[in-house]
């Protein structure tokens, strides 16, 4: 759904000099008496196993550090060119490579050591921050180089991203697996709502090199948890293979064969494609919000989902245990809709930020348990794949969605446009739940 560009131990595997979890880290952690506040508060049991704390703490820092490049690239090409199309453009430059190598990267991350793939992509993604400082502190205005820069940049994201997701499953025992997304979704959302506005107040204080090299520095964090992650290689002999083109296809073939997954696939590209409303968020703020004065409604509008969603990931302990990961997909699902048709419907500006916060923590509680479904229900040596697939969805939906609300919204208007599509949510969600009980049945 709405989410950063950027991010992201097996009990047989113990070596105390890489930082693997010994068998008592790594069994199921007792289940503390959760009274008062501490029942709706976010579950932090996978933070008590090292690895996966690691893991997560790299997230949390790069995060933010992300963002600061994924604002000064377009700000960058903005001041040279003076054209937002040349910004367009540019964002499409980063999406083939990012949708390319991610698939490829999810068969290469089934076939070697998933530490070893997180260095070197981490290596390649921190090189390329440099590589935008250098260009920025050395004045070669040059778009053509940025867009190659952010090209590679996506690229290395793109293998990295599935090895990242499909690890967690070896660092946390089952049951912890959606405290575990919603720990990693919340610092990533935390990161896409607090890294702009950090980069605006920092923008006219230090400069746009100065935000490339922070976001390097950042990265060398990474590097530095990654290094004491422990060895992740392929469980049996079986799954270490060549990852090539005949190995992504069958990662599509296992997603067919497996209900369960396809039909979590399908729920949220039914969320995206018909309920995300961001294309038309400028003719709302333009003309359904323009009381409220433009520019605000506009910032709150694409800020009110990503902090929904935050809200929803530090509540994360009133559904994180929760058993029955399929159903709550669909419940939540449901709500997306019902949030974003509310939102659709709402003249004045304040509802309408409230329907968008609900459908953020609607957002957050589908992506914490489609993740949990991709990560239990998925052999080990698919689970790259997989995560691969997530992110071309995750990456595409938006666009095809972008596309369909610009036209729905040219032609019926930009309310009834966003209010049709979340019934239309509501609707296709429903007739999945009913017609393939495979996913509301699925209880860990």
């Amino acid at each position: 759904m709405y989410r950063a560009t950027r991010m992201s131990v097996d009990t047989s595997q113990s070596s105390t000099d890489s930082g693997a979890a010994t068998p008592d880290e790594s069994a199921p952690a007792e289940r503390p008496d959760r009274s008062g506040w501490r029942r709706w508060a976010m579950d932090t049991r996978p933070l008590r196993r090292p690895a996966y704390r690691r893991l997560w703490t790299s997230t949390a820092v790069t995060s933010v550090g992300s963002q600061l490049t994924a604002v000064a690239v377009p700000k960058q090409i903005y001041d040279i060119t003076g054209s937002s199309a040349w910004v367009g453009y540019a964002s499409l430059a980063g999406l083939l490579p990012l949708v390319v190598f991610a698939l490829w990267g999810g068969a290469i991350a089934d076939s070697v050591d998933r530490r070893k793939l997180l260095l070197l992509t981490n290596a390649g993604i921190a090189v390329t921050s440099l590589l935008f400082w250098a260009q920025a502190v050395s004045g070669l205005d040059s778009v053509l180089v940025l867009m190659v820069l952010l090209a590679l940049q996506q690229a290395f994201f793109g293998l990295n991203s599935p090895a990242r997701s499909a690890s967690i499953a070896r660092l946390v025992p089952a049951d912890e697996l959606p405290a575990a997304n919603a720990l990693g979704a919340t610092v990533m959302q935390t990161g896409s709502v607090a890294g702009p506005m950090l980069a605006g107040a920092l923008i006219p204080l230090i400069g746009l090199p100065e935000l490339y090299m922070i976001d390097a520095l950042a990265l060398c964090v990474t590097l530095w948890a990654v290094l004491r992650l422990p060895a992740l290689p392929p469980l049996t002999k079986a799954a270490s293979q060549r990852a090539g083109l005949r190995e992504v296809v069958a990662g599509f073939r296992y997603i067919a064969l497996h209900k369960v997954l396809l039909l979590s696939f399908l729920a949220d590209i039914i969320a995206m494609v018909f309920g995300m409303p961001r294309a038309l968020f400028p003719q709302l703020a333009a003309e359904t919000y323009a009381p409220y004065g433009e520019g605000l409604a506009l910032g709150l509008l694409f800020a009110a989902i990503p902090i929904g969603a935050v809200v929803g990931g530090l509540m994360s302990g009133t559904f994180s245990r929760a058993r029955r990961h399929g159903l709550m997909v669909i419940v939540s699902v449901a709500a997306w809709g019902a949030a974003i048709a509310g939102f659709g419907l709402s003249r004045s500006l304040w509802l309408a930020v409230a329907f968008l916060a609900v459908a953020g923590i609607a957002d957050m509680v589908s992506m914490v348990f489609r993740g949990a479904i991709l990560l239990s229900a998925a052999t080990d040596e698919m689970r790259g794949r997989l995560q691969g697939v997530f992110t071309v969805v995750v990456v595409g939906g938006p666009r095809v969605a972008d596309v369909l609300h610009g036209t729905a919204g040219s032609a019926f208007g930009a309310p009834a446009a966003v209010a049709g599509g979340g019934l239309l949510v509501i609707v296709a969600v429903l007739v999945l739940a009913f017609v393939t009980p495979a996913l509301r049945r699925y209880t860990i």
